[in-house]
């Protein structure tokens, strides 16, 4: 069986556009986040303001995100 390659993140989500944008940051600050598209990723609400991003450790590492 091979190994997935993909990640879940706990994130803060700044900012959702209707085309699928998603802005995110690993520590809620905006100055800091990154831009996904939403087709690359899932996210996930799961408690509160609590979001879990999963998407490919690629994509993690080049948007700096691990």
């Amino acid at each position: 069986m091979a190994k997935s390659d993909l990640v879940d993140i706990d994130v803060h989500l700044h900012h959702r556009t209707p085309k699928g944008g998603l802005l995110v940051s690993l520590d809620g600050n905006s100055k800091k986040a990154v831009w996904l598209f939403e087709g690359s990723c899932e996210i996930e609400l799961k408690k509160g303001a609590h979001y879990v991003l999963t998407l490919p450790e690629s994509l993690a590492l080049d948007k700096g995100l691990i």
